[in-house]
């Protein structure tokens, strides 16, 4: 069987190659855009994780081009190195050794030197994760209870103020995951990301929309009051249903205030049965925490109504193809793919499953809480509430 032909593409189609990237654009496109097969260009992507490899740059320390060519003209001119280096203003063991690295007075040549000299300074730095074990395993350890990177660094700063050795950013921890050269994370990690992707995509990569229904006597978000939107009181929840395969179903509800979330097993997607469960979970709530419900345009609410009388909750809905005015419920979804990923058959996970899956996320700390977790902060929002 043939091999594949090596992809080779210039410095400046790199650059565009990553710019496209950057800018969202699907493998298919960059790869018509080169005449290259998309694989050929995941390939590529693929060596440093999704992630736009730093440009290269020149130490201010090192010998310049112009500097090389100077040395080249004494040595030709018969002056003494300790002669060269004075005038370069360098120390005189800095041109020996520039002389001597790239063959000596007989052979020196300053083109040839300065490429030398850049092809041999291409090597990777050793990344903090690799210098610092104990660090190291602080990360894989959390990484192994689902925690994200960026949840990691935020709780390291918390947990460890007084200790600059035990700090790390989320982009460190995702590099060492990502780009292969690297090594310093086991790859098995991975898997425990939200997303489990192993190469990061484009934060402006596109997402297709969805349409919904439409709910009689439904009250619109516009109406809700400002305590809901200021996420001022605790008991105010954003609802929405996950999907499965085999038309496999779970309904999920967030606190607006604390962003603890409940799920609720459901046998279909029908409004007596979505309705039905979520009455019975929610009348388990504090009264204190049952204050509103806002949900989409899902006629599984449809029956709202008897949700309201059974909770004396509230519902409001949000605008058609506007997912964006449930936030926390909508972000919380995408946590959720991590334990319930899509094309999966919903309907094989019990109550006490889905109980386990949101204990997971409501003791993880998150990033828009000051890296608090969500069950301490309902805690907290629960006992300073009258």
């Amino acid at each position: 069987m043939a091999r594949p032909r090596r992809v080779r593409l210039s410095a400046i189609q790199r650059t565009d190659l990553w710019n496209r990237w950057e800018a969202g654009q699907s493998l298919h496109e960059i790869g018509r855009a080169f005449g290259k097969s998309h694989v050929s260009v995941q390939f590529i992507l693929a060596q440093h994780g999704g992630i736009v490899p730093a440009a290269r740059r020149r130490s201010l320390l090192t010998l310049t081009l112009a500097e090389r060519e100077d040395i080249s003209r004494g040595i030709a001119g018969g002056s003494s190195l300790r002669q060269i280096a004075k005038g370069l203003q360098r120390a005189v063991s800095t041109v020996s050794r520039e002389v001597a690295r790239h063959g000596g007075r007989p052979q020196y040549r300053a083109n040839d030197a300065d490429q030398q000299a850049w092809e041999s300074a291409w090597r990777p730095k050793t990344c903090l994760l690799a210098r610092h074990g104990p660090l190291r395993e602080l990360v894989a350890s959390k990484l192994i209870l689902d925690w994200s990177p960026e949840q990691i660094s935020g709780w390291l700063k918390n947990q460890y103020p007084q200790d600059g050795s035990l700090r790390v950013s989320h982009e460190t921890i995702y590099r060492s995951l990502f780009i292969q050269a690297r090594g310093v994370l086991k790859q098995e990690l991975v898997k425990h990301l939200r997303s489990q992707r192993r190469i990061r995509r484009s934060r402006h990569s596109r997402d297709s929309g969805h349409h919904r229904g439409q709910i009689v006597d439904a009250i619109s978000i516009r109406e809700r009051p400002a305590e809901i939107e200021d996420r001022a009181v605790p008991g105010h929840w954003e609802g929405d249903l996950l999907s499965g395969a085999h038309n496999s179903h779970v309904a999920t509800v967030v606190e607006r205030r604390s962003r603890f979330v409940m799920l609720v097993k459901v046998s279909s997607k029908d409004t007596a049965t979505v309705v039905a469960a979520l009455s019975q979970h929610v009348r388990q709530l504090p009264a204190t925490l049952r204050r509103s419900l806002t949900w989409d345009r899902g006629l599984e609410m449809a029956q709202h109504q008897s949700f309201t009388l059974a909770t004396d909750m509230k519902v409001y809905f949000c605008d058609p193809q506007s997912p964006w005015q449930r936030g926390s419920n909508e972000n919380t979804n995408g946590l959720l793919r991590q334990y319930l990923p899509k094309k999966t058959d919903l309907s094989t996970f019990s109550q006490e499953d889905l109980d386990q899956i949101a204990l997971r996320l409501n003791q993880r700390p998150r990033k828009t809480l000051g890296f608090e977790t969500p069950e301490s902060r309902l805690q907290a929002s629960v006992a300073s509430t009258p």
